[in-house]
């Protein structure tokens, strides 16, 4: 995969699986373009500091884009009686309404030449976990709005993805691997008998960013140590 010269808009990059993101696309050769609230310093990164929840975003993009990849997420995991309205719609603004502001004003540079959007769900969306209904909720309007969009604008060859990891090693999740007993419990309800690590989120990133997957569009794609689809016995 090569992403020399190319121009990659990346949108929460600053940690977690967008700074690993960036990281990989760097490594290629990419000119990455960062949004978030906090500052990214690295060589060959242009930041600007953007904050999504806001009702109008400013920012410049150069003239074309090669791929967006939208990383913000929320986690929010309590009683569905016990999450208030506020809290569905903090997760709706983050994960949804937040990338359909970027995604207008993005498209002008990604409709140019042939380019890749990458999204990102979560397992909860397809196997109904308890604690999860504010995140299920925003991220099953991720991957409907992925499909969508994937129909809308297949024929001027821009491609729309998703990835649906299960729990990744992430500052959002700190709280959820604060403990060798938590961690060692996560790792155990998984097939593959551990968490996610930033790279392998980012790797699938890349791989759906890449000319490699250029005939996959309107996809998601689970990233989830099995959790998904498999019960070993």
């Amino acid at each position: 995969m090569s992403f020399e010269q190319k121009k990659i808009l990346v949108v929460g990059g600053s940690s977690g699986i967008g700074k690993s993101v960036i990281e990989k696309l760097l490594a290629q050769g990419a000119e990455v373009w960062n949004l978030s609230r906090n500052e990214v310093r690295m060589p060959g990164v242009i930041h600007q500091t953007v904050d999504i929840t806001e009702k109008e975003l400013n920012f410049d993009l150069p003239e074309t884009l090669a791929g967006l990849v939208y990383a913000p997420g929320t986690i929010n995991l309590r009683p569905f009686n016990a999450l208030k309205i506020e809290d569905f719609q903090r997760d709706w603004e983050v994960n949804v309404l937040g990338f359909i502001k970027i995604m207008k004003l993005a498209l002008k540079s990604l409709r140019k030449i042939p380019s890749s959007v990458v999204l990102y769900s979560t397992v909860a969306v397809s196997q109904g976990m308890n604690y999860h209904a504010s995140i299920a909720a925003s991220k099953g309007a991720v991957e409907g709005l992925t499909k969508s969009l994937a129909g809308e604008y297949a024929r001027i060859n821009i491609r729309f993805n998703a990835i649906a990891p299960s729990l990744t090693d992430t500052p959002l999740s700190k709280t959820l691997l604060s403990s060798e007993d938590k961690r060692k419990a996560s790792d155990n309800r998984h097939p593959l008998n551990r968490v996610g690590q930033p790279e392998d989120i980012s790797e699938a990133t890349l791989y759906l960013l890449s000319e490699d997957s250029s005939w996959m569009t309107g996809q998601t794609l689970h990233v989830d140590g099995g959790l998904s689809s498999i019960r070993p016995l």
